[in-house]
């Protein structure tokens, strides 16, 4: 991963992003909310079924190369690479952090 000042719990995120649902989902608070391909996921058993969902569908690579923090939200960057249709791609993670963790998280191209 690119060697960029990442607030700990998106770098968390980025990391458990190479494991499993369960890891990724202890990232976010309890009533966290995903926006992903144009559906919503709340709360932990949602985030974690929504990320092995994900897994199993694809295989791919994520590298942050751009963090700014605007409106009290942190923009992450970041180059998918795997075996999904246009691969690679750019995408926008866009973070709400709340007491340490993931309150919200918005994917888009």
């Amino acid at each position: 991963m690119t060697n960029l000042d990442l607030p700990e719990p998106i770098a968390a995120y980025f990391d458990a992003d190479k494991r499993d649902g369960d890891v990724v989902a202890r990232c976010f608070t309890n009533r966290a909310v995903v926006k992903d391909e144009g559906q919503t996921h709340s709360g932990h058993t949602a985030i974690k079924a929504w990320k092995t969902a994900a897994s199993a569908k694809y295989s791919y690579t994520s590298e942050p190369f751009a963090v700014e923090q605007r409106d009290g939200r942190y923009i992450v960057r970041s180059r998918l690479t795997g075996n999904f249709p246009g691969s690679p791609v750019d995408f926008r993670f866009v973070f709400n952090l709340e007491r340490g963790k993931i309150a919200s998280l918005e994917i888009t191209p």
